[in-house]
């Protein structure tokens, strides 16, 4: 009776060792206090969960008090996918802003200055970078948050990502294996499906993943995508040929041969919790290979660590689930939780690269926006002429996705109302009718700033900077998402992404030439 006690103690601690639970509220609920207790390995955090630096280190601190091995994970791609700056907006250009400027200690440097704020605030897991290849522009969920197209670029950036938060002493997750970026669906809504063969993922799609295990990334995360050259019937976070054959296979064996962690993306997500069930599918990510089970971006409770909790140990006891393969996956998250916990930082901050060590100045001195300025495309600046008064800012505003979230403030308005006083700003969307009237009405005579993302995926933000720049032939367009349209306007700057930084770096140009 003891032995078989012990061994059913054993089993929900594996099972609550593997979860990477989200929870409400800028403090540590009870329940998952306890539950740390009791075996919960992670959490993770999302922007509801921060408040400020200060409070974040005082919640971490809180959750070790409890469990001092703890992981604790955040989505912080910098860019605008940001948590740690939900509210204002990053101090760092996302992905395709580094992969414009394309120098890879700049990104390494970067990736160190945001890993060391995670770690100085007790984070150490981010579930970042992306190395989705941007395959498709008109992708609604990678866009800015891929360094690019070229799968050699987006590789040589995500090794050098890597390497700059794990300096930081922060495991980088590198994710959405294998390749989200030649999507015309967001997994957050439905199961997306990339029709391309074998040696097209190869070449392609698998080739910044094959860099990013080489270089020593602790962490992939998997897709729910359905490649049929892998797997006609399930999606790569079910499947044992992408996660086990694919990604764990060595690479004399035609896989990439990585042994750290496999963290699923949120299994709350519809391409997942629709089809399959949560509770289900994160019985099958486990059975195919997956460690660990991110939940919680949209789900954060106990009933739902409880839910998964039991449905692993019911797995196991109905020989769905091998229990091997659960106290391997739990062995793996205990690993780099061991891993996170024994790093010590150098006598040069954790600089082992001469490169970073040479930018820690200039990391020091903002680093961030240096990179947002690096990263402009600015055409007809020769003929632009300084603003004589006040502007008129016209954000076309078009639905988040929801990896970005509609919360985060973007755009240049801010600094342009602080650098060029009297300048006022308006919010337009779609269902505002005729939008461009409404700018130049809304506008008098002040010359107008038309701020978009993404305008060729959006036709009425197209019709609008159309008509806008026929009217006033002074009109500044500023492209904040994926430059894929050609530039038009007195003045057009494409920033490649809409952090803060990218924000600014646009607004110095327009009020000062």
């Amino acid at each position: 009776m003891t032995t078989s006690l012990r061994a059913s103690d054993t089993l929900t601690r594996d099972a609550l060792a593997v979860l990477q639970p989200g929870f409400a509220g800028t403090s540590a609920p009870a329940w998952l206090l306890r539950h740390l207790e009791e075996g919960l390995a992670s959490v993770g955090l999302f922007g509801r969960n921060i408040e400020s630096a200060q409070q974040l280190a005082l919640l971490t601190e809180q959750l070790r008090d409890v469990r001092p091995d703890l992981l604790v994970a955040i989505d912080e791609e910098g860019g605008d996918v940001t948590r740690l700056e939900v509210r204002t907006g990053s101090s760092y250009p996302g992905n395709l802003a580094l992969g414009r400027v394309d120098d890879p200690d700049l990104t390494r440097a970067v990736a160190f200055e945001l890993g060391s704020r995670l770690a100085a605030a007790g984070v150490n897991l981010n579930w970042a970078p992306s190395g989705d290849v941007n395959s498709n522009p008109d992708n609604p969920v990678i866009g800015v948050r891929s360094f690019g197209g070229d799968p050699h670029l987006v590789a040589r950036h995500t090794v050098a990502y890597v390497e700059g938060l794990q300096a930081a002493g922060v495991a980088a997750c590198v994710k959405h294996f294998p390749g989200h970026g030649d999507t015309a669906v967001d997994s957050h809504h439905d199961m997306p499906r990339i029709d391309a063969d074998l040696e097209t993922l190869r070449t392609r799609e698998l080739v910044p993943f094959a860099a990013a295990v080489e270089a020593g990334s602790k962490c992939v995360m998997s897709a729910h995508i359905l490649l049929p050259a892998l797997d006609a019937a399930r999606p790569g976070t079910l499947s044992p040929a992408a996660l086990t054959g694919l990604l764990r296979a060595p690479r004399d064996q035609g896989g990439l041969g990585h042994q750290g962690l496999v963290v699923t993306d949120g299994m709350e997500m519809r391409a997942i919790s629709a089809t399959y069930g949560l509770e289900r599918g994160s019985v099958l990510a486990l059975a195919a290979g997956a460690d660990a089970i991110c939940v919680g971006g949209g789900l954060a409770g106990e009933d739902t660590v409880l839910g998964l909790r039991d449905a692993l140990v019911r797995a196991v006891r109905d020989g769905e689930l091998a229990e091997e393969r659960l106290a391997d996956a739990a062995a793996r998250v205990r690993g780099l939780a061991a891993w996170a916990r024994g790093v010590r930082r150098s006598d040069t901050g954790g600089l082992a690269d001469p490169a970073l060590r040479a930018d820690r100045a200039g990391a020091e001195a903002g680093i961030g926006l240096e990179a947002a300025r690096r990263a402009l495309v600015v055409t007809g600046l020769e003929r632009y002429r300084r603003p004589a008064g006040p502007l008129y800012v016209a954000a076309l505003t078009s639905v988040a996705n929801i990896a970005v979230g509609d919360e985060t403030p973007w755009g240049p308005a801010a600094e342009l109302e602080r650098m060029v006083p009297g300048t006022r700003t308006g919010t337009y969307r779609a269902a505002d009718g005729d939008v461009g009237a409404a700018v130049l009405a809304d506008a008098g005579e002040r010359p107008v700033v038309v701020v978009v993302r993404d305008l060729h995926r959006h036709p009425w933000t197209a019709d609008a900077v159309a008509r806008l720049v026929a009217a006033r032939e002074d009109t500044v367009v500023v492209e904040m998402g994926l430059p894929q349209a050609p530039p038009q306007g007195a003045l057009h700057i494409a920033t490649h992404g809409a952090a803060r930084v990218c924000g600014r770096a646009a607004a110095e140009v327009i009020a000062r030439g």
